[in-house]
C-alpha cells in the first residue's frame, strides 16, 4: 500500500536535507518494495514569505491526511523582528498542538567513531544510550495567560500549567519505552520547589505500580543536568516536562559531538507522527553544502520504524550511517581526525549507496531502538 509523507523543508538548510530524507525513501522503496507519496508544503519562515502565516491551513490539512511528517527546521535572521506569534516558531509550536503530538523522543547514542568529537572524556561519552521522552504540548510554553502587563508592560506572566490527563499519557508512554528497553526510567521534576512538578512526581509513583519490571528514580532538573554531563552512561530513559525537557535534550545531544547527529519523533495518541533532526535552521550555512544530513536522515528511520511499522527498513537506514561513519567520512561540523570531510549532496549519496546494499558487516550496528 503507498504510504502518504509530508514533508515540510522549512528555512536554512532544511531543504537539503530534506533531499537527503527524500532520497532515503526512494532507496528504501526500491530495496524493499514500497511506494511513498511525498507531497511538500510550507512551514516557518518560508510560509510566512509566501502565504502569510507560519502554518498555513493548507500545511495543516497535508500533515492531517498523510501517514506521517517530515520537518527539516524553521527559523532565520530574517524573522527575528516579527511580533513573537508571527515568528516561524509559531508554525512549529502550533502543528504540534493542531496535532496532538503530545510524545518527544530524542535518542542519544554513542557513536563510536565520533567520540572524538564530543566535549566529554571518551570515556565518559562512550557509554552511552539514554532516550529523552519529553511532553511536547503543555506547561510553560502553552500555559495561558502569557503576557506582559501593567504601566509600560514593566510586569511579565508565563503560566505552567498541565492536566493530570496531560501528565499520566506522557508517563505511560515513558514507562512503555523504559519496558522495551534497559527497564530503568529516571522522572525528573523540581517537585522541591514546583507544585506542577508535586503531581508529576506523584503520577510516576502511581503509574510504577503497573511496570513491576521497570526500575523508577526521580531527581531534579539541577541534578540531572549535573549527571547528563558528569555520568551520562548512568540513564536508560529520561521522561520530563516541555521545558525541562527542552533544555535537557539539547544539553544531552552534545554528547555525540554535534547537532547534527541526532533525529526526533514526535508522537500523537493516534498514531500520526512528526520527524524533524534537533538542530536548527543553520541559516549561515544555508547553500553551502555543508550541512551535515544524517539527522534528517535518522529521522526518517525513526518514522519508518515508530509511524510506519517498517522497523527493518528503518533499520537498513541507521545501519548505512554508521558505515559511513566507519569509514571515516564527514560533515565539517564533526571535525573527526583523519576523516574524510564530505558535503551535504556527497554524504546523502554515500548514505543512500550503503541503503541499497545494507553491507551485512555492519548488520549488529543498529544504533537505535
Amino acid at each position: 500500500m503507498k504510504k502518504k509523507i509530508a514533508i515540510l523543508p522549512g528555512d536554512g538548510i532544511g531543504r537539503e536535507i530534506a533531499s537527503g530524507a527524500a532520497a532515503a525513501l526512494e532507496a528504501v522503496g526500491k530495496r524493499f518494495g514500497h511506494e511513498f507519496e511525498l507531497e511538500y508544503a510550507d512551514i516557518g519562515g518560508a510560509a510566512i514569505d509566501s502565504h502569510g502565516t507560519p502554518l498555513p491551513e493548507s500545511t495543516l490539512a497535508l500533515a492531517k491526511n498523510s501517514d506521517a511528517i517530515l520537518l527539516g527546521a524553521v527559523g532565520g535572521l530574517k524573522w527575528d523582528s516579527l511580533p513573537s506569534a508571527e515568528r516561524p516558531e509559531r508554525g512549529l509550536l502550533a502543528i504540534r498542538k493542531e496535532l496532538g503530538l503530545f510524545a518527544n523522543l530524542r535518542p542519544i547514542p554513542s557513536f563510536k567513531t565520533l567520540v572524538q568529537s564530543s566535549p566529554l572524556k571518551p570515556e565518559i561519552a562512550g557509554n552511552v544510550n539514554m532516550l529523552i521522552v519529553r511532553e511536547l504540548t503543555g506547561g510553560l510554553y502553552f500555559g495561558k495567560p502569557s503576557e506582559r502587563r501593567g504601566d509600560n508592560n514593566e510586569v511579565v506572566v508565563d503560566t505552567l500549567q498541565y492536566t493530570r490527563a496531560e501528565i499520566e499519557r506522557i508517563v505511560v508512554k515513558a514507562f512503555e519505552f523504559a519496558k522495551a528497553r534497559d527497564g530503568r526510567l529516571t522522572s525528573v521534576d523540581k517537585a522541591n520547589v514546583l507544585e506542577s512538578s508535586r503531581m508529576w512526581r506523584e503520577i510516576v509513583n502511581e503509574k510504577a505500580a503497573d511496570y513491576p519490571d521497570v526500575t523508577v528514580d526521580h531527581m531534579y532538573v539541577d541534578a540531572a543536568a549535573m549527571k547528563l554531563i558528569s555520568n551520562p552512561g548512568q540513564f536508560d530513559v529520561i521522561v520530563t516536562e516541555n521545558l525541562f525537557g527542552d533544555i535537557l535534550s539539547d544539553e544531552a545531544s552534545m554528547i555525540t559531538g554535534s547537532l547534527g547527529m541526532l533525529p526526533s519523533a514526535s508522537l500523537s495518541e493516534s498514531g500520526l507522527g512528526l520527524y524533524e533532526p534537533v538542530h536548527g535552521s543553520a541559516p549561515d550555512i544555508a547553500g553551502q553544502n555543508k550541512a551535515n544530513p544524517l539527522a534528517m536522515i535518522l529521522s526518517t528511520a525513526l518514522m519508518l520504524k515508530y509511524s510506519l511499522d517498517m522497523r527493518l527498513e528503518g533499520e537498513s537506514i541507521e545501519r548505512a550511517v554508521q558505515s559511513v561513519l566507519n569509514d571515516g567520512y564527514c560533515t565539517p561540523d564533526l571535525q573527526m581526525e583523519g576523516s574524510t570531510v564530505v558535503g551535504t549532496d556527497k554524504m546523502i549519496e554515500l548514505v543512500i549507496e550503503r541503503v541499497a546494499d545494507d553491507a551485512p558487516a555492519y548488520a549488529d550496528e543498529v544504533v537505535y531502538m
